[in-house]
């Protein structure tokens, strides 16, 4: 990463409009409705001890919020460990390309490792072929293809 350091932490309480700014980038970069209702209520899951979703921000030099990684553990009956699902990365569009994604990956690889998660997971897009180039570079590709029942 290029300029100051990068410090990986939960968010604080306090910065609440930041996170939710680049958490509504990320679901605009998707194609999701601007639905402040979701962001509101994911807020609350990473402040709520007893709910699974976890977040971790990525921080640089002037303390702005330039990253963010929501993530879960997971269950892996098969082999009797658990893991750790990736559910949304975003890096702040000023920041790409300066190592901030992939020192947010690894950052929540070293957190699941300390925890002794047998796996850190996660799906992109097909066509996001800027994340794919990182996520190839960091991780192995899967043989398993996902599949959705949509109930709503």
């Amino acid at each position: 990463m290029t300029g100051a350091a990068m410090v990986l932490r939960p968010p604080h309480i306090t910065e609440h409009q930041q996170w939710a700014a680049l958490f509504a980038a990320y679901r605009e970069f998707y194609g999701l409705d601007p639905d402040g209702t979701v962001i509101e209520r994911v807020w609350a899951w990473i402040h709520d001890p007893t709910h699974e979703v976890n977040a971790l921000v990525a921080v640089c030099g002037d303390g702005d919020i330039v990253g963010l990684a929501h993530h879960r553990r997971f269950a892996r009956p098969s082999g009797g460990t658990t893991g750790v699902y990736l559910d949304d990365l975003m890096v702040h569009p000023d920041h790409r390309g300066t190592g901030i994604g992939r020192g947010m990956v690894e950052g929540l690889s070293a957190i699941a490792h300390r925890e002794g998660a047998s796996v850190v997971r996660w799906v992109t897009a097909a066509d996001n072929a800027t994340a794919r180039s990182l996520y190839g570079a960091l991780a192995e590709p899967t043989t398993w293809v996902t599949y959705d029942i949509s109930l709503r």
